[in-house]
């Protein structure tokens, strides 16, 4: 017997009870220490192009190289925007995820 529209929303409305928890599974610790290496790699690596980029935008200022100075300050700005996603990725994660937990 088919069941009434009613019954399919209250049935599409029910609360798993489920929520994010720590410790519930082995190797957490690890791949938390392997996700923050690899955030520090990142912003190592950041740093070297932020580097390279004033570099070649000074060095085309100086010389006249128009295309090398936009491109050094294209990767300076891609820079300093990958450096600001690294730096705030847990505080974006963690809005967010306080963002979706507030849905009802």
């Amino acid at each position: 017997m088919p069941l009434p529209l009613a019954d399919h929303v209250i049935q599409l409305a029910f609360d798993p009870g489920i929520s994010p928890k720590g410790g519930g599974l082995p190797g957490l610790s690890v791949l938390k220490n392997v996700v923050n290496s690899i955030n520090m790699f990142g912003i190592i690596a950041v740093v070297g192009a932020l580097a390279v980029s004033l570099g070649v935008w000074a060095w085309g200022h100086h010389t006249g190289g128009h295309q090398a100075e936009a491109n050094g300050k294209k990767g300076a700005v891609v820079a300093a925007g990958a450096a600001l996603g690294l730096g705030a990725a847990n505080g974006i994660v963690s809005f967010f995820s306080a963002l979706g937990s507030q849905v009802q």
